[in-house]
Parts: C-alpha cells; structure tokens; sequence
C-alpha cells in the first residue's frame, strides 16, 4: 500500500531514495499560509517527521490563503488543526506540534535535517538564521507579498548579511502567491533531502510587472 502511495515519486527517483525520506526529519516554522502548503507538500512526499511550530490561532482573514484550514477551524491552534489534517491525508508522516514562538522552541536543541522558514516576521527569520548556523543545520527561506515572492536555500550564506531586519508587516497577500513560493520552498527542500543537487545561497526572485508578465530574478548571496 506504502508504494502505491508513493508510486509517481518511486518512478521518478526509485524506491530506494523514497524509503530515505522516511527518515528524515524537518521543522517548519509557521503555520500560517506557507506552513500549510509546505506540510501538504511535504507530508504528502513522505518526509518521515515533521515538527510544526506556531503559537498561533486561526482567524477567518488567515483562512483565504492557509489552504490547510476550513472555517470550522477558527480560534483552533493552527498547528493542531493542520496536523488533523497531515494525518488524515498523509498516512505516512510523524506530525509534532509546539505550540510555542520560535526562541522557545530553539531552546529544546532538537536535531533537524532541514528546517524550513514559513514565518512573516524579519526578526524572527534572523532568529532562524543564526540557529540554523549555530547547529550547522541548512533552511529554506521564503517570503510572499501582493503578488510576488523570494525564496532562498541558506548554507554558508548568512540571512542578516543579506537583509535589512526591521518589524515590517507586509502589505496584503493573495493566495496564490502564497502556495507558489510554498512549492518552490518545498521543490528545494525534497531534491536536498533525495540527494538531489541544489543550488544553495541564491536568492530566488519572482513578480509580476505592470504589464503582468511574470519575472524571475536570481542573486548570489555568497561572498
């Protein structure tokens, strides 16, 4: 039942590298419109464990763009209420929840093979950035605004070399935005945890111009 499960994804890369994916471990941080998507994508590809980290609740204006989330869902824990869903859709994932902000949960001192930045906050992804180097650990970094996005896989590159951390909110967001950086967060993170080769410390640009063509734009972040 397990590779008929998986049956596209063995044919793409073998039964082998399927049944290591099993075997690792991943952290989302956020719950939010990009946490949902990753959890679906990756939880669906069979990634062993999957921490998600969010001490937050889900209000009707998130539900729009949180694809993991019904209406019934308002005023649950974001983390309980996707891992309900993670369960029931992907058989094959541990789903752990901490119901806690980052810097908590960065003093547990668990170990990752990657963990994935879903957050909306600078301050915080710089908080991501330095314990990922602290514990020599690889992140996905992703971000979505109006109609565009970035997406950045951090080795050696640091995150606060690279960016200015202010409280900034952004603007409004629409939804499909949301799952495209999602799926290129979570495209990275799969070809990493194969085996895969992955272009690491470049920074993934993508928007729309005024005209309404679709631009991509990429950047090197090492030194």
């Amino acid at each position: 039942m397990k590779d008929e499960f998986f049956n596209r994804q063995i044919k793409l890369w073998g039964k082998e590298t399927q049944d290591s994916l099993s075997s690792k471990k991943v952290a989302i941080i956020g719950s939010g419109g990009l946490g949902c998507s990753l959890g679906i994508a990756l939880g669906a590809s069979g990634i062993g464990e999957i921490s998600l980290v969010d001490f937050d609740i889900v209000g009707l204006n998130n539900i729009h763009r949180q694809i993991g989330f019904k209406v019934s869902d308002d005023g649950k824990y974001k983390v309980d209420a996707l891992k309900d869903l993670l369960e029931e859709r992907c058989p094959y994932v541990e789903i752990k929840t901490y119901k806690e902000t980052f810097e908590e949960f960065a003093k547990r001192n668990l170990e990752f093979d990657l963990i994935i930045d879903a957050m909306d906050n600078l301050p915080t992804r710089g908080a991501i950035n330095s314990y990922a180097k602290k514990k020599n650990i690889p992140w996905i970094y992703g971000s979505v605004e109006e109609f565009h996005g970035q997406v950045c896989f951090f080795s050696k590159a640091s995150y606060e070399d690279s960016f200015k951390i202010t409280d900034r909110k952004p603007n409004g967001i629409t939804c499909p935005i949301v799952m495209h950086i999602a799926s290129l967060q979570a495209n990275l993170a799969l070809r990493y945890l194969a085996g895969l080769s992955v272009k690491k410390d470049y920074l993934y640009y993508l928007y729309f111009n005024e005209e309404g063509e679709l631009i991509n734009q990429k950047f090197s972040l090492g030194k």
